[in-house]
């Protein structure tokens, strides 16, 4: 795990170490175990790298890495299949001079060339330079584990780095977007759902996801290629459940053993919920036989209603890990919402991200370096009560007896849930049901009818960019699948990614998530629906197969992830100036209208759709 920067320009005068050093600098806390800087022969192509020594800890894994006197390597990420890939390549001629995953995928694709990454097994944003050829091959991973920015001019300049701070260092002026901050002003978008590669900064573009570039150094244009996808419309019904629990053991074991690989010591974040209490359970089960104990970390909120520690406490008995906790709060918040802000790059959706934080200095604290999580198991296995409406949407229309036997079933299990109640269909969705064209012409004109009975807007900055706000695809599918899809590669998963990786490496730790095996996400989408939810569960298959969880977690009925208790913090008088102060800004900047100063500031739960004194805080956080 590292940080990757660098600087590719048809003048040579553009590139010096220098430069390189300041946008490394930037990224430092994702790499303190080292530092390098490489410009090619040609001085068009100049490569940063801040290195967090995981895998082959000695100096001649350091990047940049170069092979085969041909290429050059600078890689943010853990292949987690290096060996049995290594195993091959070897068996094909190829020699290493390294025990490192990083000399594999060199050699990996001088071997198969950009069909090399149907092969991998990983998390991974990468430039590999071609002199001969003088092309670059720039990638990042599947899903979007890691991240990757770039600022480029046709003809002139081709600026990357893992956070756009780096491209800010390396001399990218850093500048809002109004367009962005206006749709999560008033909308709460994180993102254009529309268009992933956009930043809330002007001239930050993000590589998306599944997608590789091919940069001519010559003449510096580039071609953007989606190299992955899932087809979620081709579905197994013939598999029987017995066959389906089987292979998703095998995938899961395969996914967990591999993300054990590791010269530093390992650990795992747990939350009390399914996902991380299995990966927790199955970690235990796979080192039986070593004497040294799992170390597991952990945010706790005692009194609070939604706290899980009683569920982390069934984990820990069942289990011979070392458990570790921490209570963050309101006064921590405040003192570290600066330094969280300024690591997060842009807008989160609520005090979640600051418990998360929380557990990733809790394990620098005691020295363990690699956390694995659960994440992306949501997404993949129908773990969010809002999959209900798209499952239910898909058995009405496929089998009207099963609907409304499922439907009842659903509704018994769920009646007296006071987490997670009986999910039903927004004003939004049903309009979209009906026809999605009219969603966004009534959002505009919701916005409109605001604006002028209570203004939020400065008018100026209202009318810029009132034609400008974003529309998601909702909630409203067909289908169960259609729903996983669109949050698994669309619209939801990348935004909880990109809050997991910006907190591990504020502390220079490495999450990996085993649920994002893509073969195991692959098989999973083939299910069919009643394996995803039955009789009312949700992640039904997951349940069913794994019986080395405790039976209070593997039957819980409620779904919370990592809640805070945000409403009562925002009862804390400083933490009210501090929205107060950054409303002014944001008025004094042409944001806001001159009323919203005196409206009052009201304590909103992290899970609350409104949020929008949140909103001000973070919008004020993104102003400095």
């Amino acid at each position: 795990m590292c940080g990757i920067a660098g600087i590719i320009s048809v003048n040579p005068n553009e590139i010096s170490t220098q430069r390189l050093k300041s946008m490394t600098d930037a990224i430092a806390h994702r790499g303190p175990d080292g530092d390098g800087h490489w410009i090619s022969a040609n001085g068009k192509v100049g490569l940063g790298h801040r290195r967090l020594s995981i895998i082959d800890l000695s100096h001649e894994a350091d990047q940049p890495m170069h092979y085969l006197d041909r290429y050059s390597l600078v890689f943010n990420g853990e292949i987690y299949n290096y060996l049995e890939l290594k195993e091959t390549l070897v068996k094909q001629g190829y020699q290493f001079h390294t025990q490192s995953d990083t000399e594999v995928l060199i050699a990996l694709f001088d071997k198969h060339r950009e069909h090399c990454l149907s092969l991998l097994d990983g998390m991974f944003a990468f430039v590999l330079y071609d002199q001969v050829e003088n092309m670059a091959f720039i990638v990042r991973d599947r899903f979007g584990e890691k991240p990757f920015f770039y600022s480029f001019k046709e003809g002139q300049y081709f600026l990357f780095g893992s956070e756009m701070k780096a491209l800010w260092a390396g001399g990218i002026k850093k500048e809002v977007s109004n367009r962005m901050l206006f749709n999560y002003l008033s909308l709460g978008y994180i993102e254009n759902p529309e268009d992933l590669s956009e930043t809330f900064y002007e001239q930050c573009t993000r590589l998306e996801h599944g997608h590789y570039l091919m940069l001519n150094i010559e003449t510096l244009t580039m071609v953007q290629h989606k190299y992955y996808d899932i087809n979620w419309k081709q579905i197994d019904y013939s598999i029987t459940l017995e066959k389906a629990k089987e292979k998703f053991q095998s995938l899961f074991y395969t996914s967990v053993q591999r993300r054990l690989r590791s010269d530093v010591t390992v650990g795992s974040s747990l939350s009390g919920g399914l996902d991380s209490s299995l990966v927790v359970c199955v970690i235990d089960e796979l080192k039986k036989a070593s004497s040294q104990k799992q170390n597991t970390f952990s945010a706790v909120f005692p009194g609070y209603k939604k706290d899980e520690r009683r569920y982390m406490d069934y984990v820990i008995a069942k289990t011979s890990v070392e458990p570790h906790f921490v209570t963050p709060d309101d006064n921590g918040l405040l003192n570290d919402i600066e330094k969280l802000s300024w690591h997060q790059e842009e807008p989160y959706g609520s005090a979640s991200i600051y418990a998360q934080y929380c557990v990733m200095r809790l394990a620098k604290e005691h020295q363990v370096t690699v956390l694995l999580d659960g994440q992306g198991a949501d997404e993949i296995l129908a773990g969010y009560h809002i999959y209900y409406n798209a499952f239910f949407n898909e058995l009405k229309n496929k089998n009207h007896h099963l609907f409304k036997k499922q439907l009842q079933q659903y509704s018994e299990l769920h009646a007296h849930n006071s987490i997670n109640g009986i999910t039903a269909k927004s004003v939004g969705e049903r309009i979209r049901s009906i026809s999605p064209t009219l969603v966004k012409p009534i959002k505009k004109l919701k916005l409109q009818v605001q604006q002028l009975k209570t203004p939020v807007f400065n008018a100026d900055f209202f009318a810029s960019f009132k034609d400008t706000i974003y529309i998601t695809p909702g909630s409203h599918f067909n289908t169960l699948n259609e729903s996983l899809y669109n949050s698994t590669l669309k619209h939801g998963l990348q935004q909880l990614l990109r809050y997991a990786d910006r907190n591990s490496m504020a502390h220079s730790r490495e999450v990996r998530l085993p649920f994002l095996f893509h073969e195991l996400v692959e098989f999973l989408f083939e299910l069919p629906a009643e394996y995803k939810i039955n009789e009312g569960w949700t992640k039904w298959i997951m349940r069913e197969s794994f019986p080395l969880m405790p039976s209070e977690i593997t039957w819980r009925k409620d779904k919370i992830g990592y809640e805070p208790p945000q409403k009562t913090w925002m009862e804390n008088t400083m933490m009210k100036q501090t929205i107060s102060n950054n409303k002014t800004k944001l008025v004094e900047n042409g944001y806001l209208h001159t009323k919203q100063l005196n409206t009052e500031i009201k304590s909103e739960d992290a899970s609350s759709t409104s949020n929008m004194n949140w909103r001000y805080y973070l919008a004020g956080e993104l102003l400095k």
